[in-house]
């Protein structure tokens, strides 16, 4: 099966936020900036506007792995990277220093966030996310997490108050993976490190990079071509490995998802 683009995402301009500002979030940045440029000289009428929701400061231990510069140090991260982007591509992309959700709701003139992107790695910042995506009515939710060596994208649509197995709709990581959102369950150890090379003790150096690559080709194919074939991808960096995650119901009842029936954002193949 393949999913095709919400066809009013290829006629206007598309709102994005994204959630973290570390070593995801700051990679995925750079490349929604490209993505940006791409869609502009393509044609698309707009392009993307985003958002960046963080509420940390740049630290000694973030430069190197995370793209920015010892100057920055000090600095709001979400700050640092949308005035970068802007005074370099011409955007006029927004910065938000503080968490989303908590009651949060980013308001748009023209209207609410069309995809949200989560590069957030602990249960009660994706249960956030979840919670926004609703509060905004409904949005396409790509998920990014990784570990040291390893990691995943999976890009997903929240409605409003959905069923769990509602007609067309992609179902997202906490569909898959429900215990991503439990905020009852132990968290691995999200404290800061003190320099690069303890950070480098818990991530490998290009990780980030790697599933962030993946994530914005998602993405780019969305945006391109009208369609994706796959909706998630999982990445293994120290075996050189990557599986896609297909759309695909038996897949997804291997994941105790409840078989959707067919709607019109999915589609067989002819």
């Amino acid at each position: 099966m393949i999913h095709v683009t919400n066809p009013a995402l290829l006629q206007r301009q598309v709102k994005v936020s994204v959630v973290g500002a570390g070593g995801t979030g700051s990679q995925i940045l750079t490349g929604l900036a490209q993505l940006h440029t791409a869609m502009q000289s393509l044609g698309h009428p707009g392009g993307l506007s985003v958002t960046v929701w963080d509420d940390d400061l740049v630290s000694v231990a973030n430069v190197g792995r995370q793209m920015y510069f010892p100057s920055d140090v000090g600095m709001p991260k979400a700050t640092v990277l949308v005035h970068r982007i802007n005074m370099t591509m011409g955007t006029n992309w927004k910065a938000e220093v503080q968490k989303i959700g908590g009651g949060s709701k980013r308001q748009f003139p023209s209207g609410n966030d069309d995809i949200v992107i989560g590069c957030v790695d602990n249960r009660k910042g994706r249960a956030a996310i979840l919670a926004y995506c609703r509060s905004v009515g409904g949005a396409y939710w790509l998920d990014i997490g990784n570990r040291e060596d390893d990691g995943q994208a999976v890009l997903g649509m929240v409605y409003p108050n959905h069923r769990k197995n509602d007609v067309g709709r992609l179902p997202h990581v906490a569909d898959l993976f429900p215990e991503v959102i439990d905020v009852n369950a132990d968290d691995r150890d999200n404290a800061p490190s003190c320099s690069l090379a303890e950070a480098l003790e818990k991530q490998s150096l290009f990780i980030n990079r790697g599933v962030s690559l993946w994530a914005l080709n998602l993405l780019w194919q969305m945006f391109r071509y009208g369609q994706i074939e796959y909706h998630g991808v999982f990445v293994n960096l120290k075996t050189g490995r990557s599986n896609p995650l297909g759309i695909d119901w038996e897949v997804w009842k291997r994941f105790g998802y409840k078989l959707p029936r067919r709607g019109k954002h999915l589609r067989q193949v002819a």
